[in-house]
């Protein structure tokens, strides 16, 4: 059994958390950066919170839109939770997939940037499509089907 008091930890973790970032596990999971994320360290656990307003909201506008065009793409009951494998491929390979798409657009051949910053990429997006409901989810869902999460590493 674990030692951990869980409700405790949520109750300290919504305390120090005002703003949650939507993207938590892919900047946990160090598939993408964030200018405006702050890591902190809970209960010897790490968790990250957002310091822009703003841009939080425009992350959780993108990661909705990114969950509900994702559905289809990675066959996912409406009525179920999101289980930990497919919320990674949602967000990482989202996040790929809008990089992608904004560097296609600008007609960059700079190829795949290996750490995007979110909330760079959502004002970018929000800045070339107006808003986002017309990002460009069909080049997106690419990237998501096509993410592969990291593989578990084996101990001998």
């Amino acid at each position: 059994m674990s030692g951990y008091n869980e409700d405790a930890y949520r109750l300290a973790r919504e305390s120090a958390i005002a703003l949650p970032c939507p993207f938590e596990r892919a900047l946990l999971a160090r598939c993408a950066s964030c200018g405006k994320a702050r890591r902190l360290l809970l209960a010897e656990r790490e968790a990250i919170t957002c310091t822009e307003e703003r841009a939080n909201a425009d992350c959780r506008d993108f990661h909705r839109a990114l969950h509900d065009n994702a559905r289809f793409a990675l066959h996912m009951d409406p009525r179920q939770p999101w289980p930990f494998g497919k919320e990674i491929r949602a967000q990482c390979g989202g996040i790929q997939g809008l990089a992608q798409s904004l560097d296609a657009a600008a007609g960059e051949a700079s190829g795949l940037n290996h750490d995007p910053d979110i909330a760079s990429l959502v004002a970018t997006g929000l800045q070339r499509h107006g808003d986002i409901e017309h990002f460009p989810y069909s080049l997106i869902m690419r990237a998501v089907v096509h993410f592969e999460p990291r593989k578990r590493r084996r101990d001998p």
